[in-house]
């Protein structure tokens, strides 16, 4: 963990609710994808914590989706500086990839994923929205070598249902998924390999000091700020 003061380059618009930043500084603390920064905001008595989608060189960069007083007055903000904490949380395990690894994204569960796509070799990424004007990153990921699949549940782009409409019919060595927890328990039902969720929670101090993330495993006691945020499928009690 360091805490590093960041340049904002930009912070624009990808969609209605969805913006992305763009910081110049120290990235050094980032080192796996699925690890995520926790930034001081004026006005918040407590940090914010963001999934990075990008660290390379000096540049770092979050989306995000503008959902309360943290993300409304982060979104305003186009110039100047922000504190904050980097390499925060476990990211996820590269090295169980295998030859054929899936990577599944609901909504801005892309962020975290895309950074993985850039690590691993034949990555496939399903994108899951529910209609063609959430879709984003879609040619970023091409970009990168990912074979991509998306689906809508309106049918407004891609095959229409769920991540997990297709994920049944694929073949692949490893997953690795990041959305809503509804999505999980989808994914966890079909998933016939051993994989990795990213989870969220609130999170006082963002480093596993105040123990207010805290969740149950079938090994005991993770926080998610410190032990995740990524889990893996076989440590988690999953609920009925």
């Amino acid at each position: 963990m360091k805490e590093v003061l960041f340049d904002i380059i930009e912070n624009v618009p990808l969609n209605r609710r969805v913006l992305r930043l763009r910081l110049r500084g120290d990235c050094s603390a980032v080192t796996a994808p699925g690890q995520f920064v926790n930034i001081k905001l004026d006005g918040c008595f407590l940090r914010r914590p963001f999934s990075v989608c990008d660290a390379e060189d000096d540049i770092l960069t979050l989306c995000y989706r503008v959902k309360g007083q943290g993300t409304e007055a982060l979104s305003r903000l186009k110039s100047g500086s922000l504190s904050i904490l980097t390499g925060l949380g476990n990211g996820f395990d590269t090295e169980a990839a295998g030859d054929r690894p899936l990577l599944i994204a609901g909504g801005t569960g892309f962020t975290p994923i895309y950074m993985l796509a850039k690590r691993l070799k034949n990555p496939r990424v399903i994108l899951g929205v529910n209609t063609a004007s959430e879709l984003l990153y879609e040619e970023e990921f091409r970009a990168v070598g990912a074979e991509v699949i998306v689906t809508t549940a309106d049918g407004s782009c891609g095959t229409k249902g769920l991540v997990t409409d297709v994920m049944a019919g694929l073949d692949y060595s490893y997953f690795y998924a990041c959305g809503a927890e509804a999505m999980y328990s989808a994914v966890n039902e079909v998933a016939v390999t051993e994989g990795e969720f990213s989870f969220e929670a609130r999170m006082g101090c963002g480093f596993g000091a105040c123990m207010g993330c805290t969740c149950e495993t079938r090994f005991g006691s993770k926080r998610i700020c410190r032990d995740g945020p990524v889990l893996k499928r076989s440590e988690i009690i999953w609920r009925k």
